[in-house]
């Protein structure tokens, strides 16, 4: 159906940056929104930033002013640009998007397969 692939991730040391990209393909009639989660060890997955067709953002607050997420909705592509990273952003970052499959039908949600992203100290 459906396929997120992410990449971008990697380990960096404390204030550098790193550039998280999640491409859509498949069988889509359109995607709503598109965000990306993280998940670190022994904690719940949480949304870090989303972001809608017509480009309207939401952030966690403890990313906010570090964090960017944009999207080419030509290439079904969402970024997150990270900088003044910090060993708490340590964790796996996944990729959800909202997607219509077939016209007047509801939307569905899918995930990426993780990336691991490690601040260093």
């Amino acid at each position: 159906q459906v396929q997120l692939v992410e990449s971008g991730g990697g380990l960096v040391q404390s204030g550098g940056s790193l550039r998280l990209s999640c491409a859509a393909s498949g069988s889509i009639f359109a995607i709503n929104a598109m965000g990306w989660y993280r998940q670190a060890p022994g904690k719940q997955r949480e949304l870090v930033a989303d972001i809608n067709r017509d480009g309207f953002t939401n952030y966690a607050d403890s990313v906010k002013g570090r964090f960017t997420i944009s999207r080419d909705n030509a290439k079904n592509t969402v970024y997150l640009q990270m900088n003044s990273l910090k060993p708490e952003d340590t964790a796996v970052y996944y990729c959800n998007a909202r997607v219509i499959l077939v016209k007047i039908t509801p939307q569905e949600s899918f995930w990426g397969q993780g990336t691991q992203v490690t601040v260093s100290s």
